[in-house]
């Protein structure tokens, strides 16, 4: 039997054979969600022209000192449009927010604070401004050159956006790992048909396939293989030529003969792990040889559906993260406060309670439990969006902290 390891050391074995995906490139308006594999320097100034920030008249500072004032319109300029027109002293300029400010302004008179007059031939002045006001200077958020974005970005749509205004048109990039997801048994139905006697309805696929794609992966559905250990070599050989990981839940206890593990721990380097944590504690990682050459991470996780849950998020997720070139690839993480408490008896493991966690009018985050928590009670872990790390012991008194995962908070 396995010798019984801690989660940090399951963990940290998992992580250093997850190996970063080779980078290539890609337009920057399809780089979000990637990780940035190589440092992005501005190409192009932002903005590349002095503009306007408000819709108003340019002026000259000067000119509106003693307001009010009254000074004749001599133009227009909109964005995206221009004028060669030099303002002088005495004059204005009706601009739009965005456009380019003329030769010869300084500044910018918002229109709240002006009154037109004589259809808009000339402009009365309400207030003075100092120069430099409302006028957005070049390069006033990017000087080309700049380093905007070391490797290792997650390119979120904002950090896109900052790419596609300095003209990084192509990006090299970390590509979504593409995950294979499936699940084993003759017991399994998921066409909707009625049960015969000793079958179930198949979940954990569909529960993987979904957490697969919210740790920003492609998950790739392999579907139920039965119950047939050259069928699930076949497939499990398809899967690493086409995917960059696998994803199986079941088959992974110490006392289980399942095809799973017969067939892996003959084509595969595995460990089958015992991980001192309830739930989740038999977990199986290895690296099956693709016919390329590449070594394709399995992450083998336990049937029960809350252990699957629970050990994909604690061990798989952040595995596929770090092949995903990310540098924290773990959920962030909190000292909750445990209203009610947190409940359990000393068995020589750390407990991973499903907990439903929200801000409180201290800042603080707190939780409580969502009341079941064995390992095939699903319905109940399913509302939850934390995880409790309740150390051995008698647990968490009310009142008291806990070392929070957080999946999201309401």
């Amino acid at each position: 039997m396995a010798p019984v390891i801690d989660i940090t050391e399951a963990r940290s074995y998992v992580l250093a054979r997850c190996a970063v995906l080779a980078p290539r490139d890609v337009p920057c308006r399809a780089a979000t969600g990637m990780v940035l594999a190589a440092p992005v320097h501005a190409e192009e100034d932002v903005p590349p022209f002095a503009n306007s920030a408000v819709d108003g008249y340019a002026v000259v500072a000067a000119s509106v000192a003693q307001a009010p004032v009254e000074l004749p319109v001599v133009g227009e300029v909109a964005a995206g449009g221009h004028t060669d027109r030099v303002l002088r002293h005495g004059e204005a300029i009706r601009i739009m927010t965005g456009a380019p400010v003329p030769a010869g302004v300084d500044a910018v008179v918002m229109v709240e604070d002006t009154e037109r007059l004589e259809g808009g031939r000339r402009v009365r002045i309400m207030r003075s401004i100092d120069a430099g006001v409302a006028v957005r200077a070049a390069g006033d958020d990017v000087h080309a050159g700049t380093l905007l974005y070391p490797a290792g970005t997650l390119v979120t749509p904002a950090v896109a956006a900052v790419l596609a205004s300095v003209n990084a048109h192509t990006v090299s990039v970390v590509p979504r790992v593409r995950v294979a997801v499936l699940s084993t048994g003759d017991e399994l139905v998921d066409d909707g048909s009625p049960l015969q006697p000793g079958q179930i309805r198949e979940s954990n696929r569909t529960m993987l396939v979904g957490l697969v794609e919210g740790a920003g992966c492609e998950a790739v559905d392999y579907g139920i293989v039965r119950d047939d250990e050259a069928s699930l070599e076949a497939v499990l050989r398809s899967a690493a030529a086409e995917c960059d990981a696998i994803v199986t839940s079941g088959g992974v206890s110490m006392g289980d003969y399942d095809v799973v593990k017969a067939v892996l721990s003959q084509i595969a380097d595995m460990s089958w792990m015992q991980i001192s944590i309830k739930p989740a504690k038999p977990f199986a990682f290895g690296l099956l040889a693709a016919s390329d050459g590449r070594q394709v991470p399995v992450f083998g996780l336990p049937g029960n559906p809350v252990s699957s849950l629970v050990s994909f998020e604690l061990l798989a997720r952040p595995g596929l993260r770090t092949m995903a070139g990310l540098r924290q690839p773990g959920r962030p993480t909190v000292e909750a406060v445990a209203d009610d408490g947190l409940a359990r008896r000393p068995d020589g493991k750390v407990h991973f309670m499903r907990v439903f966690a929200e801000f409180g009018p201290d800042g603080r985050v707190h939780v409580r439990s969502v009341g079941a928590q064995g390992s095939h009670q699903l319905a109940a872990t399913s509302l939850a969006n934390a995880i409790a790390e309740v150390p051995d012991g008698d647990g968490v008194a009310p009142g008291g902290s806990v070392h929070t995962l957080l999946l999201w908070v309401a």
